[in-house]
């Protein structure tokens, strides 16, 4: 009988966990979201619609108090009912509320919901074979070290991912013709509108902080300017 080895049944099992995660989150969406039909962000989301050369972009409201975006498994926008109800209060503006719909349609345009389910697979592999090794030298502590090492690993990758959609969403706004500013100006908000505070190490976080993430957009800005035009 042919034995499957532990990093194989990982994966496997990584993969399983996923694809199931994903159904539950369409489920839970599915059942707790509306299509948001809001005419100052429908113009502005028309604009971008019209910068990559499609009919329209549709973005749901999902029925939660939390500040959020996302992007689903299934390519679907959201951003929260809580982040929607800060926008309607006038803490947030149309084209920064944008920029959070920019920033969801990068993950999906460069296939980020893909790639996390082969990252979690891979990932989760990585940790078994981890584990393994420690435990030989440190009974007891092997799992903690694997998991606490692969959570870096993880939160690298999450980090580069957040770079890349805020580079597609500052495109996305240039090309539309309303500019970085508002995505600039959102970043310096979303700690008091999530109500995160600092003290975490950069190193630990899933996303970068606000500091590194201005600092992209403007080095991506420069590089832009400097380029030729074609």
């Amino acid at each position: 009988m042919l034995k499957l080895s532990p990093i194989l049944l990982a994966i496997g099992y990584a993969l399983v966990m996923y694809l199931f995660s994903s159904w539950r989150t369409k489920r839970e969406l599915d059942a707790h979201s509306t299509e948001l039909a809001d005419p100052k962000l429908k113009t502005l989301t028309d604009h971008f619609a019209g910068a990559v050369g499609v009919p329209a972009i549709k973005v749901h409201i999902y029925e939660i108090e939390p500040v959020n975006g996302l992007a689903a498994p299934d390519g679907r926008i959201f951003i929260t009912r809580g982040f929607y109800n800060k926008y309607r209060a006038g803490e947030v503006t149309a084209a920064e509320m944008a920029s959070v719909i920019a920033h969801e349609l990068g993950h999906v345009a460069l296939g980020h919901t893909r790639k996390r389910m082969i990252d979690f697979s891979g990932t989760n592999a990585i940790r078994m074979a981890l584990a393994a090794v420690f435990n030989r030298f440190l009974p007891g502590l092997g799992v903690l070290i694997a998991n606490a090492l692969t959570s870096l690993l993880a939160s690298k990758l999450s980090r580069n991912d957040e770079y890349e959609a805020d580079a597609y969403a500052s495109a996305l706004m240039v090309k539309a013709g309303i500019g970085t500013g508002p995505q600039k100006s959102l970043f310096l908000k979303l700690n008091t509108l999530t109500g995160v505070g600092g003290g975490m190490p950069a190193w630990m976080m899933s996303h970068p902080s606000t500091e590194d993430r201005i600092r992209a957009i403007e080095e991506n800005e420069a590089r832009w300017k400097l380029s030729p035009k074609n």
